[in-house]
């Protein structure tokens, strides 16, 4: 099989930190390429994935540009997939073209034609209700949960082949780490991830936190602070900035509570594999939840509130614990030792490795060609 992979223009593949959408697709590439599928990589040229082919627009990725207006950011996603859409036209060895591109991906297909058209969805869908309330018929797409496609517009929810859960290659390695007494939140810092929740739960306990993560893609609290004080800088106005500044950082003492920027590679995996416990106090329905994977993987067990994704992916009392409030949450963190580090981790081999994400994978493409 030959697949187009259209990841975006957004980050390399890998990602260096940040990236979910160019994580998922790092993690599934090499399981495909292992199982006989060749891969044409639609990304940008800073790319250090190995693949067959290589396709891009930008050298480098384009993410610091979403922040702009989007007057001023749309011809990026356009540039990329005009792109795409040449090789399309190109060529005639393409048996499927597997998209990850928001909105843009699927609309620019519809209108091509060409090979048959898997298209994953990777976030709120509830951001587009126009363009997916009239999908177009002949895009198949698949969630990253079942209940993200529970929420989708009729259209849309027509056109679902179901869902694959995410997958990290964390679930194929053993790392160890010496327990500690700190609780971790990992991931982009903004209201909907909830950190406040867990700042202000970790102080009512007397508990340490450690928060890791990208603030409007703010890698370091030297950058974030510049920011803050700079009331003409681009980003200082940023929803993800004002929360930090405004909602957040009272709860930052330094001490008990503590922000440390974004972290990667095995810096991140000993953080959060040393952690007591990973807290998803979760303000939306979040749709696909890597980080509750990961830390499953590192035998951590995560606490979260019942709120989209979480029930799929945690099952309460064995692998971790739901919440319905903020009450609750606190109650259960204090039983957290009654979960079985190893449990997790049985876990995630079984239900989260990349070979379990990619055979699902190959099922849909089948699926897909046999319906065109």
């Amino acid at each position: 099989m030959n697949i187009l992979m259209n990841a975006g223009p957004w980050l390399p593949v890998p990602p260096a930190g940040y990236g979910g959408i160019e994580n998922v697709v790092a993690t599934l590439v090499p399981c495909l390429r292992e199982r006989g599928v060749r891969i044409v990589l639609a990304s940008v040229g800073s790319s250090t994935i190995e693949v067959d082919e290589l396709i891009s627009v930008f050298d480098e990725g384009q993410f610091g540009d979403l922040q702009k207006p989007y007057n001023q950011v749309m011809g990026i996603a356009h540039a990329h997939q005009a792109r795409v859409a040449r090789e399309i036209a190109a060529r005639d060895d393409l048996d499927l073209v597997h998209d990850h591109l928001e909105v843009v991906g699927p609309a620019v297909l519809a209108a091509l034609g060409g090979p048959p058209v898997l298209h994953t969805l990777h976030w709120d869908l509830r951001k587009h209700a126009a363009f997916y309330g009239a999908f177009p018929r002949s895009i198949a797409v698949n969630g990253v949960s079942d209940s993200q496609i529970a929420r989708a517009p009729e259209a849309l929810r027509a056109a679902s082949l179901g869902s694959v859960l995410l997958a990290t290659p964390l679930a194929d390695r053993d790392i160890r780490a010496e327990r500690g007494e700190h609780l971790a939140v990992m991931g982009r810092v903004c209201g909907l991830k909830g950190q406040h929740v867990a700042a202000r739960i970790c102080q009512k306990l007397g508990l340490p936190l450690v928060l890791a993560g990208p603030v409007s893609g703010l890698d370091t609290p030297a950058e974030l602070e510049a920011v803050v004080q700079d009331p003409e800088h681009p980003l200082h106005g940023h929803p993800d900035v004002r929360y930090y500044a405004d909602t957040l950082a009272p709860y930052l003492d330094g001490d008990l509570v503590r922000w440390i920027g974004s972290v990667g590679g095995d810096t991140r995996d000993q953080l959060y594999a040393s952690a007591r416990a990973a807290l998803f106090p979760i303000q939306w329905d979040e749709p696909g939840g890597t980080a509750v994977v990961e830390a499953l993987s590192l035998g951590v067990p995560p606490v979260a509130l019942r709120r989209g994704c979480m029930p799929e992916i945690i099952e309460h009392g064995r692998t971790g614990f739901l919440a319905d409030t903020e009450e609750e949450l606190a109650e259960w963190v204090l039983r957290i030792d009654e979960i079985d580090p190893e449990e997790c981790r049985a876990e995630a081999r079984r239900r989260f490795s990349p070979s379990v994400m990619a055979d699902r994978y190959l099922e849909l493409y089948e699926q897909v060609r046999k319906r065109s």
